[in-house]
């Protein structure tokens, strides 16, 4: 039961990561839109994003949930030397929620929609930025559970070049996919390429981000290198991404709109596996060597048994409801989906 558990924290990661990483690109879009733009990028935005809106913080909870029940030493590690990060990022996603609704639903249009749409807009970047940094320092090897004073323990541990590298790599890696998924909700020919030339900085941001990460990781001795390219998973993954990404633009040169959203969550996905399979089931590096295992630091094998039979049943209910909250999107006019 413990490789069930083990199975649904890496996919709620994984749909994290696709689901909720586009709708946090889509206000990174934004950030970079002009203003002659951004009213048209906002009503394409949200025909992109209702579907998914309402679900996507579903896959985190879950994922702390499992943490919480399944590991807790592991839980409590993160939670205690991490709070800072995981504070801001949380704090992030509730001002933003926050800003899309009252910007949405608001009666009354005046000087505080300017407010809606800048909390919208930062939060949008600072919380991928801060879930990111969250994610590096977890394998940086930074965190210190014997330090003796405040900045050893919860300021070293995550704010450091790779973490932060890590950071902006996520927010760039967000960006591209909303970019993708609005390509896909364009009806005019000029808003298309307006949002494939956003794709393409997008595309360009990662590749950029991610090399800022490789040097990162050499400067501060953390085996990326290793990890990505020493093991024959590793080396597949980054193959198939790096040709799917090729295939990805050839398709949107020929006016593909929808399978082109397939492979980018596809290069996702080979991402994920690139950067956690060398090293996975240790989930947290500690500093000096030590480790976080899900196999060797899981809870009680009854709570790990309830929860795998949980988890189990509840993707009975969810994926179904999931799937009919798509649908039931898909079938409504996109001008009425203004508000979602």
């Amino acid at each position: 039961m413990i490789y069930v558990v083990m199975g649904f924290l890496w996919m709620a990661l994984l749909l994290y990561l696709v689901m909720g990483g586009a709708d946090f690109g889509a206000g990174i879009i934004e950030m970079f839109t002009s203003d002659a733009n951004k009213s048209r990028t906002r009503k394409t935005m949200y025909n992109a994003i209702g579907p998914i809106w309402e679900a996507n913080h579903m896959w985190l909870i879950i994922a702390i949930v499992i943490l919480f029940v399944g590991f807790p030493v592991i839980y409590t590690t993160m939670s205690t030397y991490l709070h800072i990060p995981l504070t801001i990022m949380l704090m992030g996603i509730i001002a933003r929620g926050t800003a899309l609704t009252f910007r949405s639903y608001d009666a009354v249009t005046d000087n505080m929609q300017l407010v809606y749409n800048k909390i919208f807009v930062y939060s949008s970047f600072i919380t991928p930025l801060f879930l990111g940094i969250i994610a590096g320092s977890a394998v940086s090897g930074r965190i210190d559970t014997e330090a003796a004073d405040f900045l050893s323990a919860y300021i070293y541990s995550w704010f450091n070049l790779f973490s932060i590298a890590i950071g902006f790599f996520t927010v760039a890696l967000c960006g591209f996919l909303a970019a993708i998924y609005l390509i896909g909700e364009t009806t005019e020919e000029s808003e298309t390429k307006r949002f494939i030339r956003k794709a393409r900085f997008m595309n360009i941001a990662a590749v950029v981000a991610g090399g800022l990460v490789f040097i990162a990781s050499v400067e501060e001795n953390i085996p990326l290198v290793q990890w990505v390219f020493g093991n024959i998973i590793g080396v597949l993954a980054v193959s198939f991404a790096s040709i799917s990404l090729i295939v990805m633009w050839y398709l949107i040169s020929k006016g593909k709109r929808y399978i082109i959203r397939v492979l980018a969550g596809f290069q996702m996905t080979m991402i994920l596996l690139t950067t956690t399979y060398k090293h996975y089931p240790n989930i947290v590096i500690l500093k000096n060597g030590g480790y976080l295992s899900l196999i060797e630091n899981r809870g009680a094998d009854k709570a790990i048994e309830g929860l795998g039979i949980a988890l189990l049943v509840g993707s009975l209910f969810i994926l179904p409801a999931l799937g009919y909250l798509v649908y039931s999107f898909q079938r409504k006019d996109k001008g009425d989906v203004v508000g979602h």
